[in-house]
């Protein structure tokens, strides 16, 4: 899985989402992210089959929506998002969030037979807590490759970085929102670093989840902040940086539904 990606959250506009995942391909991005709740499958399938990068350099990933994870509609729903997106077989498929239908044994069989059938390559969770991950990764047939969460400098989930890097675990940490939505552009430790290595403090930001070895998969729109973002795999932390970094003491989660399992 390349360790940086493009998020296409709210990205619901077909031509600018088309335009986007285009630029992004042309950029040098290689790994997109999608969701069947995102609304956008069928853009981001189109931008992958007007851009000129075979599929084997990329890296597509979509999830199931919490009310379609019942054994048989993860089935069926797998496959309309691949006839969306106008693919054989997606690289990642999570299950969005442990809410709705989610039950552990009965949607992760689902996934386990649709990995069986090379519809999908890896099994994903999203939003899931550590006491879930570990169910997760004990009842699954297949393992359980990647967790994608809310992660930036003012929500670190220090818990899911330590778990998810025991041997026994062995998952990949996903960051979306791994600039916060822009609130990282007003901390104060993030301004200070940003200028000692003439980046921004979003560039700051990624080049921290990448030394933490979480994949960041920042939303960009705009040419501009796709190349921002992407230009931020040339900015190099020392270890003093990403020890202020860790130190700053906020805990600010932006995407807290009433249903989240940590609510």
């Amino acid at each position: 899985m390349p360790m940086f990606g493009l998020g296409t959250y709210d990205m619901d506009d077909y031509d600018e989402c088309v335009e986007s995942v285009r630029t992004a391909l042309e950029t040098g991005y290689r790994h997109v992210d999608t969701a069947e709740g995102y609304h956008n499958e069928e853009a981001v399938g189109d931008a992958i089959a007007e851009a000129d990068v075979d599929r084997e350099e990329l890296f597509v990933a979509t999830k199931i929506s919490p009310e379609n994870l019942d054994y048989d509609q993860v089935l069926t729903n797998a496959e309309e998002s691949l006839d969306r997106l106008g693919l054989d077989y997606v690289d990642l498929l999570y299950v969005h969030w442990p809410t709705g239908d989610y039950e552990a044994t009965d949607t992760l069989d689902a996934f386990a037979e649709l990995r069986e059938e090379g519809l999908i390559e890896e099994i994903g969770v999203s939003n899931f807590t550590v006491e879930l991950l570990e169910e997760a990764i004990e009842v699954s047939e297949e393992p359980i490759f990647a967790n994608q969460v809310e992660m930036h400098p003012l929500l670190a989930q220090t818990e899911l970085q330590q778990f998810c890097a025991q041997d026994d675990a062995d998952v990949e940490l996903v960051a979306y929102s791994p600039i916060a939505r822009g609130a990282v552009d007003d901390v104060e430790v993030l301004q200070e670093i940003a200028e000692k290595h003439e980046a921004t403090p979003a560039q700051v930001s990624l080049a921290w989840l990448r030394e933490k070895g979480v994949t960041a998969i920042p939303k960009a729109a705009g040419e501009d902040h796709i190349r921002e973002n992407w230009l931020s795999l040339g900015v190099d932390l020392d270890d003093d940086d990403v020890d202020r970094i860790d130190d700053i003491d906020r805990e600010e989660r932006i995407v807290d539904p009433d249903a989240a399992p940590w609510n």
